[in-house]
């Protein structure tokens, strides 16, 4: 993907998140690392429903700014997680974070080390473990440090992960293509609204259907 796709890619996936109400008013961001280094992030307080290619913030591989509006203040957070989790999955060029509702009401009402069980094998096949990560204030460095610490945590184990949430904030997932790293925050917070939804106390897949899903299609539990 070049540099005029990853800027359109940006936008559409921003458009589509925000008019299906996964992000609103100026929540969430989204960056894109170009095979030169340098990164793509959407600006600061922006909406992600009206982006605009051109507007786009345009860093290089330190962090220094060379285009583009002032970019979102979880650029440090993006660049720990792409640096962190391109050892377990090398093609992680993609961050995106959203305040999706439904995730964010679970985390409101839990403080368990994951965010969900594993209640449905597409949930298993195509989101993963979702670690817990304790709050912090938005863009705050400690922040990037612990989700950077988790992503070694469960690669060393063999679980790598896509995806943490962040307490009180939302969740914030990872892949090798905004359109990609959208797909694992569909079904991640579909996953919750449905949790949220069944409201009882629920039983999760046993030990034997996740060992089939590893088998079958290499669910990484």
């Amino acid at each position: 993907m070049n540099e005029a796709q990853a800027r359109d890619e940006i936008c559409r996936v921003g458009r589509s998140l925000f008019e299906r109400g996964y992000v609103h008013a100026t929540a969430g961001n989204i960056s894109c690392r170009l095979d030169d280094g340098s990164v793509l992030i959407t600006p600061t307080d922006a909406c992600l429903g009206l982006l605009d290619p051109a507007r786009l913030s345009h860093v290089d591989a330190q962090g220094a700014q060379l285009a583009g509006d002032r970019p979102s203040k979880t650029l440090v957070l993006h660049a720990r997680i792409v640096a962190a989790a391109s050892p377990y999955d090398a093609g992680t060029r993609c961050v995106l974070h959203t305040h999706s509702t439904h995730c964010v009401a679970l985390s409101l009402a839990s403080q368990q080390p994951e965010l969900l069980a594993p209640v449905t094998p597409y949930f298993v096949m195509k989101v993963g473990h979702v670690p817990h990560v304790p709050y912090h204030r938005p863009g705050a460095p400690a922040a990037a440090e612990a989700v950077a610490r988790l992503i070694a945590q469960y690669g060393d184990a063999g679980t790598p992960i896509r995806a943490v949430m962040l307490n009180r904030l939302g969740p914030v997932v990872w892949h090798d293509s905004p359109a990609s790293a959208m797909a694992v925050l569909e079904e991640l917070e579909e996953t919750a609204r449905l949790v949220t939804l069944a409201r009882a106390p629920l039983q999760p897949l046993d030990a034997a259907a996740i060992e089939e899903l590893r088998a079958t299609f290499a669910a990484r539990w």
